[in-house]
């Protein structure tokens, strides 16, 4: 009886560990965006290993998975095309052409619209999206170099840096035009909204500091600068409603910091140039691109450093993945 008894619990216990084993194996993969070769690195999460390299088209700088989640996109800024990946399978699903200069992109939360950022050529283009195909309605001419997007939750504004101009422009979606612009601190990069829709953080790559604008209201009010690190560039939320990373590219460091209190609260060293990141579904991890050392460098955000890297393309740029932490 007892022999039985350890048999079938090997049994079910091996049945379980094949399950697991299963279920790791499975683990959707993370994507990293190799810019100067033009193709997108596939790590596999259990086994921290590159299985794949995906080309995509001429100079890819960013990646975005769709609020659906069924595609990643790779926008080819200078291929004008847009590669969509399944962001389970990494299967090319397929190519779309005569995109100009798809530098940065997002689709509006109702996915309505699909609205890229023309970084060469001064301009933001408006697509209708009608779940297959990609039209181009609006071409909306900026200020010099806009550089990221960001999309209120409602779907009604869109605000866009402009790198080279030092400023942020809104763009109302529904008639895309221009409601207002302001000026910003030294090249503006990335933008991210807080969860109520009345605050932006800029990243001011040509400076140390976030600045925090006030767009509650009819005009943008710069309400402070929070001083983070040199080449404070992208963002990525942190998954808990409050907090929000900021990598700062020349002072190798990500910073945390408290949208609340408008406070840094944590930092991390982050080697390379710490450019886009993102964050695993528990908060714990951040995975980041080292830009300028061919890496994605991962940070355990308990220990306070990086943990482990993994070797990929020339200039990676974008992380994205299936498991990560709410935006």
């Amino acid at each position: 009886m007892k022999i039985f008894s350890i048999a079938r619990a090997c049994a079910i216990l091996g049945g379980l560990w094949i399950s697991i084993g299963g279920a790791l194996a499975a683990a959707p993969p993370l994507f990293v965006l190799n810019s100067l070769e033009a193709n997108v690195s596939v790590i596999d999460p259990v086994t921290w290993t590159e299985t794949a390299r995906i080309p995509t088209g001429k100079e890819p700088h960013h990646l975005y998975l769709t609020p659906d989640e069924k595609s990643i996109i790779v926008a080819n800024a200078l291929g004008d095309t847009l590669t969509f990946l399944d962001p389970r399978t990494a299967q090319i699903q397929r190519t779309v052409r005569g995109i100009v200069d798809p530098y940065h992109l997002r689709f509006t939360p109702d996915m309505k619209w699909f609205i890229t950022a023309a970084n060469r050529l001064n301009h933001v283009d408006f697509y209708r999206w009608d779940g297959k195909e990609l039209t181009l309605v609006q071409r909306v001419a900026t200020s010099r170099t806009p550089s990221h997007l960001w999309i209120d939750s409602r779907s009604t504004t869109v605000y866009s840096t402009m790198q080279d101009s030092d400023e942020l422009v809104a763009i109302d979606i529904a008639t895309q035009t221009i409601k207002w612009r302001t000026k910003t601190g030294a090249m503006p990069a990335d933008v991210y909204g807080s969860a109520d829709d009345k605050r932006l953080f800029v990243g001011l790559t040509g400076s140390d500091s976030v600045e925090v604008f006030d767009v509650s209201g009819r005009e943008p009010v710069s309400i402070k600068r929070i001083k983070t690190g040199n080449g404070a560039h992208a963002f990525r939320a942190a998954g808990d409603g409050r907090h929000l990373y900021v990598s700062n590219r020349v002072a190798n460091s990500i910073s945390k910091i408290d949208m609340t209190t408008q406070q840094v609260v944590e930092s991390y060293p982050v080697p390379g140039g710490p450019d886009c990141m993102e964050v695993s579904a528990d908060g714990r991890f951040i995975y980041v691109s080292s830009r300028w050392a061919r890496k994605l460098s991962v940070v355990d955000t308990e220990a306070k450093k990086v943990v482990r890297q993994v070797t990929v393309g020339k200039s990676p740029h974008g992380v994205w993945t299936l498991q990560h932490a709410p935006r």
